[in-house]
């Protein structure tokens, strides 16, 4: 499993296509030695390949588009640049791209044929279920888990894990307050002596009250970046 982000990372004009191509051949030497059946993930397929408005399509962009259709249309002959042998076959590997919004791709790359669609919207109870998950370790009861998604509804499922975080967060800056300040840190943690021990940190048990308040405070965020429109302002201004 990999993301989009690191094929994208490489600077080397064609090297995220190499990248895709040797990792597919690596899933297929699995199969064939290991006996174990494999695949090639790639996560947010849209952020790296989608086209937003008017921007433009780079080297890598198109290279990586045509490398995912040429695996799609000819999956058993795949070169990463070494020569080529009669007896050297790729087993097919399955691909399996994951992404927010595919109709900013490449239209013939994910035309009906050559890649098959699956459109999952979760259910409340799919919702409740995941992040249920998300706090096993932290003894949340299914009803309080449930109590959290109803008080705030059609959130992201990351919006529930930065519930978690926040509450982590501000553990962290109380345990900094009471070792002295931010002033103090560098003396605590770098500058002490061999025998004087670190300050101790406990780690927070999340309540529901506790991840409420922290959800509200999300929330509040939330409609502060959309109502401040800081964007438009800007624009305005060099428009000006």
């Amino acid at each position: 499993m990999v993301s989009c982000s690191d094929f994208f990372s490489a600077r080397i004009a064609g090297e995220p296509g190499r990248l895709i191509r040797d990792r597919y051949r690596t899933a297929s030497q699995v199969v064939q030695n290991q006996g174990k059946m494999s695949c090639l993930m790639i996560n947010d397929l849209d952020a790296g390949l989608g086209r937003f408005g008017h921007t433009q399509m780079t080297v890598n962009n198109q290279i990586v588009v045509g490398t995912l259709m040429n695996l799609a249309d000819n999956p058993n002959r795949v070169s990463i640049g070494q020569k080529w042998r009669e007896s050297d076959i790729t087993h097919r590997i399955p691909i399996i791209a994951t992404g927010n919004d595919f109709s900013t791709l490449y239209a013939p790359l994910i035309r009906d044929g050559r890649m098959e669609k699956f459109y999952w919207q979760p259910t409340r109870e799919d919702i409740i279920n995941i992040v249920h998950r998300m706090y096993t370790k932290d003894g949340l009861s299914f009803e309080e888990v449930s109590s959290i998604v109803d008080t705030f509804p059609n959130q992201a499922l990351d919006f529930y894990g930065a519930l978690r975080s926040r509450t982590y967060d501000q553990a962290i800056l109380q345990w900094v307050n009471d070792i002295g300040g931010y002033e103090q840190l560098g003396e605590k943690l770098l500058k002490r002596k061999n025998r004087e021990k670190l300050p101790t940190f406990i780690p927070p048990k999340p309540t529901l009250d506790a991840l409420i308040q922290s959800g509200n405070s999300l929330v509040e965020e939330q409609a502060f970046v959309m109502n401040s429109n800081l964007s438009k302002e800007y624009m305005k201004n060099l428009e000006d």
